[in-house]
């Protein structure tokens, strides 16, 4: 008899009705095995086809299901976030993600939760093997390699939907759900300190309709692989970054007008006309600007601090 585990499974969905009848009672199947008191969560994104019909029925025949809809198609990120929140609710204790399009393979749960079991908080479940069009497969290569050389976080598939995780990784990681930063919900996990692995799962074909990725997410994935190294590597020093551009672009105003200065008074030059003046003028200016940017920036920093402090000891009080 399966035992206990309080496991619930969020699963953003966006106009995936033909998929979703078949999807959840294989589920259902598997999980039911692994876990005495599981739940389902599916988030309906804004849907415009009878997603949202089809969760209630879901509901009404799987005491299990809990079914939302968000007002709009806000993203998959903005919907795992909710599915996080909600889980939280529910009591759950181990969180797992799955797609809605029947690729993931249920039958890889016990494997991915023995994994939490071991140790791990994270556990990815890695396609190494996929299915999906050739434009797909060398795109998710790229964009993988890319992300493990810029991160630092050894992986070989970190946007796979199949993730299982500790309660307390989906609260650390879920502040950042928003835009397309579910795709380094790995990263982020990883740069918080949480243990993370990868276990090669069964990638299927789609089961019906079409994917709803494109090519785009390859760029806008970059720049948001940027958006959170940024984050998370200066989110309590902006200063070392803001401050070090500060510190060149003064460094290269003063050399410069510190140029035109030796020019002026021991060779009796023409310096008002000189371009190069303007630039010593501007770099000077913008390098102070900058370093006055990033002391404002670590006294955010510090009062943030400050008020977090005052918080925890008025409640250890």
């Amino acid at each position: 008899m399966a035992k206990p585990r309080n496991c619930v499974i969020v699963i953003p969905a966006y106009n995936e009705a033909e998929n979703l009848g078949q999807v959840i009672p294989e589920i259902i199947t598997y999980i039911s095995k692994i876990d005495s008191k599981f739940r389902i969560i599916i988030i309906d994104d804004g849907s415009t086809d009878d997603t949202a019909s089809t969760i209630t029925a879901l509901a009404k025949k799987y005491p299990q299901i809990v079914g939302e809809s968000m007002p709009r198609n806000l993203g998959k990120a903005a919907a795992l976030k909710r599915g996080f929140a909600l889980a939280e609710d529910l009591g759950g204790q181990i969180i797992i993600m799955m797609d809605a399009d029947g690729q993931d393979d249920p039958a890889e749960l016990e494997t991915l939760i023995g994994k939490i079991d071991e140790g791990f908080d994270l556990v990815t479940g890695a396609r190494y093997t996929r299915n999906d069009r050739f434009i797909k497969r060398t795109t998710s290569r790229l964009y993988n390699r890319t992300t493990s050389m810029i991160s630092g976080v050894k992986g070989k598939d970190f946007n796979s939907g199949f993730k299982v995780m500790r309660l307390s990784v989906a609260q650390a990681v879920g502040s950042m759900m928003y835009g397309e930063m579910h795709r380094y919900l790995t990263v982020i996990a990883s740069w918080f300190g949480y243990q993370i692995t990868e276990v090669h799962v069964t990638h299927r074909k789609r089961l019906l309709g079409k994917s709803k990725y494109g090519i785009a997410r390859f760029w806008r994935g970059f720049i948001d692989l940027v958006t959170i190294r940024f984050l998370l590597a200066y989110e309590s020093r902006p200063s070392h970054l803001i401050g070090a551009f500060g510190v060149l672009s003064l460094l290269g105003g003063i050399g410069i007008l510190g140029y035109v200065s030796v020019l002026r008074i021991f060779f009796d030059a023409t310096i008002g006309n000189r371009p190069i003046l303007t630039i010593g003028v501007l770099l000077t200016v913008v390098g102070i600007q900058l370093l006055v940017f990033g002391l404002l920036a670590e006294l955010q920093v510090f009062m943030r601090h400050r008020s977090n402090d005052v918080k925890t000891r008025s409640l250890n009080k």
